[in-house]
């Protein structure tokens, strides 16, 4: 993996030249992020991208190439550049385990180290959890509304290619069972699929002879793309073809509950009463609830889940909320900017339960112990670097795994309310003490 040191903006460096000249630099500090609002309407967000993040903070180095190109352009000073050829994080960072459900103002990740060291991640760390978060909660309302359906992520000729793969990833944090994107499925151990476009039976003579090449070089078990032209016309083709053995066939255009009415009743009608039924075309959560009904077997997404449906962005914020005072003490520090204000002091946060283990608040602290609030339930942060060192089990395939299990026991222990998908408050509140 190639440097991530330069993922960043340029005032993050120059931040950095100014305090090594002001002696602040190697104060110790904590940094929270969190955000202010769910999307409009949004019940609850999902934490996603943590992986990733202790993935690129392991490439996070300034080497030759890119203290070159820094003094080149003269964007730093020359203390400032030997400072940052011994770049190493060895600090702390704890946070919401990735998978987890989070609500306004939720502490998911804390960066505790010299000054210098944790303001250089910024905006590594925010372009990646804003994407995948955005992405990751979009998603979990998609994976709700399918009700135990399998949903697929397609959506990599949506947006920009790393974001493809990124989004892969973030889409399996919240159940979605494959991808069609390889990198995802090599890097992350992602499962795989797809089968054939339009532009396959475009290509041949007919499309009897377009599915007999596809069933001659995948089997009948294959899907088969059945709306290129005239849907009960090639439906009936692919039975021809494949026989009994279809194992599935497509619709990516026209009304999909009635064309899944149909088609199913045409195949049952075929004999072919165990070939699946797969929907696409710019599937968002609202659309697959409306197939709850339809005989769909599983739904493809794209366009919507790769875009956050609507809210491209968690606006996550990365804010320092403690440092060190001239007597190494921590100091308390906030904004007070309009519409922008910060709580200060290092967070500390608990998912209230009730009797039955049912969420019922977001307990958030910065003054003593959580036991000490009054409060039972769940501690949400988890140590995710130690001493610079990444924690095991965070990244990688292992990492995807364990965050889509989080997710999976994070949403079933959510009210009933959080399953709606009308406009609403945070399913649970989010209480200070």
């Amino acid at each position: 993996m190639t440097s991530t040191a330069l993922l960043t903006d340029q005032y993050e460096l120059t931040m950095v030249q100014a305090a090594l000249r002001s002696g602040a630099a190697h104060r110790t500090c904590t940094f929270e992020v969190f955000s202010r609002r769910l999307p409009e309407g949004r019940r609850y967000g999902v934490v996603a991208g943590t992986g990733r993040v202790l993935e690129g903070l392991e490439h996070f180095r300034f080497g030759p190439e890119e203290l070159e190109y820094l003094d080149r352009h003269g964007i730093v000073d020359q203390d400032t550049l030997h400072f940052l050829s011994e770049y190493r994080f060895s600090g702390t960072i704890t946070g919401y385990a990735e998978g987890e459900v989070y609500l306004p103002h939720s502490p998911v990740l804390q960066v505790t180290s010299s000054f210098a060291e944790a303001c250089l991640l910024e905006t590594f760390v925010l372009s990646v959890m804003n994407h995948d978060s955005a992405v990751a909660s979009a998603g979990s309302r998609m994976t709700m509304a399918a009700a135990g359906r399998p949903c697929v992520e397609m959506g990599g000729r949506r947006t920009q290619e790393g974001s493809a793969t990124a989004a892969a990833r973030a889409a399996a944090v919240v159940g979605f069972t494959a991808t069609s994107n390889l990198e995802a499925g090599r890097t992350w151990g992602i499962p795989t699929l797809g089968t054939a476009a339009h532009a396959f039976t475009l290509l041949h003579d007919s499309e009897e002879e377009a599915f007999a090449a596809q069933v001659e070089a995948f089997g009948p078990g294959t899907t088969l793309l059945v709306d290129t032209y005239d849907v009960e016309r090639a439906v009936r083709t692919a039975v021809d073809v494949a026989g009994a053995q279809l194992g599935a066939v497509r619709l990516d255009s026209g009304d999909l509950v009635e064309q899944a009415h149909e088609v199913r009743r045409l195949l049952d009608s075929l004999g072919n009463r165990e070939t699946r039924i797969i929907v696409s075309s710019d599937l968002d959560e609202h659309a697959i609830a409306r197939l709850a009904a339809a005989p769909v077997d599983s739904y493809g997404v794209g366009t919507r889940l790769v875009t956050g449906s609507g809210a491209p962005t968690a606006s996550m914020v990365y804010k320092l909320v403690e440092r060190a005072g001239a007597d190494g003490q921590p100091v308390s520090v906030e904004k007070a900017s309009a519409g922008k204000a910060s709580t200060g002091g290092a967070k500390r946060a608990l998912r209230s339960l009730d009797d039955h283990g049912r969420a019922e608040a977001e307990i958030i602290t910065a003054e003593g112990d959580l036991q000490d609030t009054g409060y039972m339930g769940r501690t949400l942060q988890v140590p995710l670097v130690v001493e610079g060192m990444v924690q095991p089990g965070f990244t990688g395939p292992e990492g995807v795994q364990r965050a889509a299990e989080r997710h999976q026991a994070s949403v079933e222990e959510l009210p009933a309310e959080a399953h709606r998908l009308s406009p609403g408050e945070p399913v649970i509140p989010s209480l200070f003490v």
